[in-house]
């Protein structure tokens, strides 16, 4: 495991975590001095835990029902629409075989979200393993679309690149789940979910999991990334802390992150003059 220079103690992470779940950690609960806020460390964590809130919800068997279904009429508008298309053209009507290919593309073009989290990132399984031609290939047309789209450039950038390059991302994973560029795939598809696409917060921290799920060591910052969406986003406290703490002890070749993650924590935290 890769360590910073940046050390925190057991205190900031471990004991704030588990003293939000209720486990017994007096041992490392010592300092009862009250903070500059007024509160002990034990009074702040138990703020900080009753305004760590988080929009990802456990699907109903209501949701699954409904979901299904529209994935199904999607699909089958889909066909019914390329079938239009393709009898406009055998019978000549070159207009309207042009009006259903335009639609048809526009359907191409727009985000279809499969709305269970579960089922918008594949499984944590997947191991990044082979170097295969076809996967970097793909991954290689992905980036140049991205880049193409204004990736890096604020308040400039083209979606529907974006929107193409997230399918490319998506196409390499499940097409060579064994692809060495699977992490790396996953990684710009949290950064597309992120930066590009509103309101897709729940999608992007899945995203940004299973590049280090799938790749302990990746070079990626996926844990800092996921960390400040779950903190000023999500506002899921507890487990930005998490990831906070888990960018410092494996991320540390990317030293702005770590210090800014360091000092997050002592923010969160309330221990101003924790090392």
């Amino acid at each position: 495991m890769r360590t910073t220079g940046i050390g925190l103690t057991s205190f900031s992470i471990v004991g704030f975590v588990a003293t939000l779940s209720g486990c017994n950690m007096d041992a490392r609960w010592t300092q009862t001095s009250v903070q500059p806020g007024g509160l002990t460390p034990e009074e702040k964590a138990a703020q900080l835990a009753s305004e760590s809130q988080t929009d990802i919800s456990v699907a109903t068997a209501q949701e699954v029902d409904l979901v299904e279904t529209t994935l199904d009429y999607r699909a089958r508008y889909k066909e019914s629409l390329d079938h239009l298309r393709k009898y406009y053209e055998a019978h000549g009507y070159v207009n309207k075989a042009n009006w259903a290919a335009f639609e048809l593309e526009g359907l191409r073009r727009v985000k279809q979200f499969r709305y269970l989290l579960d089922a918008e990132v594949p499984s944590d399984a997947l191991r990044p393993t082979e170097r295969i031609y076809e996967a970097n290939e793909i991954y290689e047309k992905a980036r140049e679309l991205m880049r193409s789209g204004g990736h890096g450039v604020p308040m400039v950038y083209r979606r529907d690149r974006m929107l193409e390059a997230a399918k490319l991302f998506r196409e390499l994973i499940e097409r060579f789940p064994d692809s060495d560029k699977i992490d790396d795939a996953a990684f710009y598809c949290g950064e597309i979910h992120k930066e590009y696409l509103p309101g897709q917060d729940e999608i992007a921290v899945r995203w940004y999991e299973r590049v280090w799920t799938w790749n302990p060591e990746t070079e990626y910052p996926a844990r800092f990334q996921a960390a400040t969406v779950y903190d000023y986003r999500l506002h899921d406290r507890v487990r930005a802390l998490e990831l906070y703490q888990a960018a410092i002890e494996h991320e540390s070749q990317h030293t702005g992150n770590a210090g800014a993650a360091a000092r997050r924590i002592r923010q969160l935290t309330g221990t101003p003059n924790a090392p």
